[in-house]
């Protein structure tokens, strides 16, 4: 008996607000902050939140404009919000990728049908890179959510006959470009406008862009970006070079900032990043390869999201500056072209399907056993200190693989159902599960080799009114310090008072003279990093 629309539908709208929970929110405490741009881009929003000052972005009390403040806002209303500094600066790309989830399903039901949007809304969060930034406290969701909805604000303009409301929409479209640049920067117009300008060759629709230069939409962008640029230009007098120069030209043109990567840098990280789903790449590359066999290929609105995922891709293999998160605006329109191949009827046989979600049921099996048999290959000794951290691990992570591989086991079984709908709900509920697993289970017993914080929270303790300074602690720990300590730490050097109490690497703690931290016994080691006296 066939389940009552009524029915599928509220059942579906509760497993993709359990899937967006687990994926972009659930554990965002359980770890603390990673790397150097977490703890940083907190610091600037809670000083933010503190000083009421939300024009200069200020790391320490110095004006720091690596970035827009577009998170650095969200993040201090955050910081407003909840206690959890964590919480605080993680929930907002969250919601921002919540939002680039659900205009990017509205527009696939609207292009491609309702089959499509739910592939989308269950899909997009179940990814690696939509899960992994979402998490994030950093600028690169907040950017790629905003382009996301940048891109299908300018799909509404230039894939419709004659869009209805165009003042609207184009205003719409002014106002979200310019979030999109006030989020990371001026490559938001040029990636907007690659993208667009690509379409319009290879679909020979060149006229239709000027409709995206309609005075609303620039209007709109204007008094959205402007105010922003020009207060913090008339504050600070040498904004506009080291912003525009130093963080937007040098970072595109030289390897100024350390990141050089091969030109094919981003083709395996994008690969990654729509994991569960990047199998499903061989059956959407096989119906693009059939569909461009026909003569009404140009007309076709897949055109447009191939276009938005390949400028990017190439546009950023050029640059000489290369991070994983620099990708991330690909992800969202190659995933619907993955729900396309996955749930569009039109040329597809019904074996073809079940062949899609197989692929899928494969990607789960493949990852379930790597988790169940993680231990099989390891080779050597193991310390009694090893051997307590990996049986820590050893649950959780069996854990991960059970529901992987049950997950996979059931989307295989419901492939030969030749229900989409409801292998793609079991195949993202069980990237979920497996993503909360990791989130309030692994990460905890991984906090004190990964963050800093259980090192600042040690330091405090054992010296919380005495003179603290690093050496040669790892730029990411020595920020990430900084923060949960709340007070600037500087390089340590013989000349200063005594005693004073060192954050060091391990391996360069034997270049202090130093004795024993009183009620802490033998040092203890966070992820290589310690805490010593010096006399």
């Amino acid at each position: 008996m066939p389940i009552p629309a009524k029915v599928r539908f509220t059942l579906g709208a509760l497993v993709f607000a359990l899937v967006v929970f687990h994926c972009f929110f659930t554990g965002l405490d359980r770890c603390g902050f990673l790397g150097p741009d977490e703890p940083r881009y907190a610091s600037i929003a809670r000083d933010m939140a503190l000083t009421g000052d939300w024009v200069t972005p200020r790391l320490n009390g110095v004006a720091w404009f690596e970035k827009p403040p577009l998170y650095y806002w969200s993040a201090a209303i955050g910081f407003r919000l909840f206690s959890s500094p964590e919480i605080a600066a993680r929930t907002p790309s969250g919601v921002f990728a919540l939002c680039a989830v659900l205009v990017l399903a509205f527009l696939a039901k609207r292009l491609n049908g309702a089959s499509t949007a739910f592939a989308v809304a269950m899909m997009l969060p179940a990814t690696v890179g939509m899960m992994g930034f979402a998490r994030a406290a950093a600028t690169d969701m907040p950017f790629a959510a905003c382009l996301t909805l940048a891109m299908c604000a300018s799909a509404y303009l230039l894939l419709e006959d004659a869009p209805a409301y165009p003042r609207i929409c184009s205003a719409a479209f002014g106002v979200v470009l310019a979030l999109a640049v006030l989020a990371k920067g001026p490559a938001a117009i040029l990636l907007v406008g690659g993208s667009t300008a690509l379409w319009a060759v290879a679909s020979g629709n060149i006229a239709r862009t000027f409709r995206l230069l309609r005075p609303t939409a620039t209007l709109s962008f204007l008094a959205v970006v402007l105010p922003w640029y020009w207060q913090c230009a008339e504050r600070n007098p040498d904004f506009l070079r080291v912003f525009f120069l130093e963080h937007n030209v040098e970072r595109f043109l030289t390897n100024r900032y350390q990141h050089q990567q091969p030109f094919w840098f981003f083709l395996p990280i994008l690969l990654l990043a729509v994991f569960p789903w990047t199998l499903l790449l061989v059956p959407a590359v096989a119906d693009g390869w059939h569909a461009l066999r026909k003569t009404a290929w140009r007309k076709s609105p897949s055109v447009f999201f191939v276009s938005w995922v390949l400028f990017p891709l190439v546009f950023f293999s050029a640059a000489q500056s290369k991070l994983p998160g620099y990708i991330l605006p690909a992800v969202p329109p190659l995933v619907l072209l993955l729900a396309r191949a996955i749930s569009h009827d039109q040329d597809i046989t019904p074996p073809a399907r079940r062949t899609h979600l197989l692929w899928v049921a494969l990607a789960f099996a493949a990852l379930g056993f790597g988790f169940l048999l993680r231990d099989t290959f390891t080779v050597g000794p193991r310390s009694a200190a090893t051997l307590a951290y990996v049986q820590g691990l050893s649950q959780p992570l069996m854990l991960v693989g059970i529901s992987l591989l049950v997950g996979g086991l059931a989307v295989a079984v419901v492939s030969k159902l030749q229900d989409s709908a409801l292998g793609l709900s079991i195949a993202a509920f069980t990237f979920s599960i497996a993503v909360g697993i990791a989130a309030n289970h692994v990460l905890p017993v991984l906090d004190r080799d990964i963050s800093p914080r259980q090192l600042a929270f040690a330091a405090r303790e054992a010296a919380p009114n005495a003179p603290l300074a690093v050496h040669n602690l790892p730029r990411s720990w020595q920020y990430g310090a900084e923060f949960y300590l709340e007070r600037t730490l500087p390089e340590w050097s013989p000349e200063m008072l005594r005693p004073v109490w060192v954050l060091t690497s391990e391996k360069r703690s034997s270049d202090l003279p130093r004795e024993s931290a009183p009620g802490l016994g033998t040092p203890r080691i966070y992820g290589g990093a310690t805490i010593v006296r010096v006399e």
